[in-house]
């Protein structure tokens, strides 16, 4: 069971964590400031966005923040705010974006919401790879006087285990009621993926029975997480205990349940079973999405039954389902082995109408399969052979 701490917002992990990101250096500033800046005229905040959003070179930005606030109508709002850090972090300036962050806790001219911090999260972790920043960013948030929506909260959660942070995931996660933030159903799920990735199962199960404790409900996403991570494993039997659970529960399973559930079997090569996974979704109330066929497809062809997954793949274009180039390059090639070229004609066609090229090791086993099928009393060329195929 996850449990909660009472340390304080300056938490060890942010010396613990590895990783020293390499911020831009902060080059010199540009002397070209906007003329309206030099004005005397008062500027009204729409103006004020207008300079900056004119502004080309970011290397300008500071300066012309700097003489903008030695200006008497200085009165910077958090659309300037968001439309200047949105400029340093996509030029990679992030000593930049410190500045103008300790600019705005020192000058607290106007009050900042949620929606701000997360973008600034944002930039610096997806935009930066400086997740450390985006970590300190959320502890920071309540010394600018706003205080972390649950949004925010799982957003950091979501970036750690997505960079594959997973003891950190545990340490922020724990500093949830420091912060203010309530855990919902979102929280746990990530946590769960979390443990899932890091091969946590057992724990990632315990969360699962910590969701009546948060006075969450767990949902189909829940559980696909947790039969992921059992599949994975190899534990497809575990994962089909869940599924009980879940109906049990009064939760539907969706397709991504069921697709996950037949991609377990077909890695145990339990073909049959998963195969009729297809129908049993169906007789629950599931329509089947192209992923759910396209688990089946891989389910015959590993199982080399090329001409029922011929058969399969007939059923799926109906249905104007596109088989990916992986599977009609397993069935030409399991084709060509049987020597079954009567059936490899319509596989190419629908090959090529899909937007697929054969590439040349396919042309070379399909010319091979063709040759062995002529008789030996008559020759026919490589150029007849494919005119053969593709015409």
């Amino acid at each position: 069971m996850i449990s909660r701490s009472t340390k304080f917002l300056t938490h060890p992990i942010l010396q613990s964590l590895t990783q020293n990101p390499s911020f831009s250096t902060l080059p010199s500033p540009s002397s070209q400031i906007p003329k309206k800046l030099h004005h005397k005229d008062w500027l009204s905040p729409n103006e004020v966005l207008q300079v900056f959003t004119a502004l080309q070179d970011p290397n300008s930005v500071l300066t012309a923040l700097d003489h903008y606030s030695k200006r008497k109508d200085y009165k910077p709002n958090e659309a300037l705010y968001t439309l200047i850090i949105d400029k340093l972090a996509r030029a990679h300036l992030f000593d930049a974006v410190d500045n103008v962050m300790n600019r705005i806790k020192s000058e607290r001219k106007c009050r900042l919401s949620d929606d701000f911090f997360r973008s600034v999260i944002k930039n610096y972790g997806n935009v930066g790879g400086h997740i450390k920043k985006a970590i300190q960013t959320l502890y920071d948030m309540p010394s600018f006087g706003c205080w972390p929506t649950v949004k925010t909260f799982n957003f950091v959660l979501h970036l750690l285990v997505s960079t594959k942070m997973f003891d950190v995931v545990h340490q922020v996660y724990l500093m949830a009621p420091q912060l203010g933030v309530e855990i919902d159903a979102c929280c746990l799920n990530i946590m769960i993926k979390g443990l899932c990735e890091s091969g946590k199962l057992d724990s990632a199960l315990q969360v699962l029975d910590e969701f009546p404790q948060q006075k969450c409900e767990p949902n189909a996403l829940t559980f696909s997480t947790l039969m992921h991570g059992l599949c994975v494993n190899g534990k497809v039997d575990e994962a089909f205990g869940l599924l009980k659970r879940m109906e049990n529960e009064g939760i539907e399973p969706d397709s991504v349940t069921f697709n996950i559930l037949i991609a377990g079997l077909r890695k145990q090569k339990r073909y049959d079973e998963g195969i009729e996974l297809l129908e049993q979704m169906k007789l629950k109330g599931c329509a089947p999405n192209p992923a759910s066929y396209q688990e089946v497809l891989y389910c015959l062809l590993d199982a080399e039954r090329f001409v029922e997954a011929k058969q399969f793949m007939i059923r799926m274009v109906s249905k104007r389902v596109g088989p990916s180039f992986v599977s009609y390059k397993q069935l030409i090639q399991g084709l060509c082995k049987e020597n079954r070229v009567e059936d490899l004609d319509w596989v190419l066609r629908q090959m090529m109408r899909q937007g697929f090229a054969p590439k040349m090791g396919m042309w070379r086993q399909i010319i091979r399969s063709v040759f062995s099928k002529k008789s030996d009393h008559y020759c026919v060329s490589y150029e007849e052979t494919i005119d053969d195929l593709i015409t």
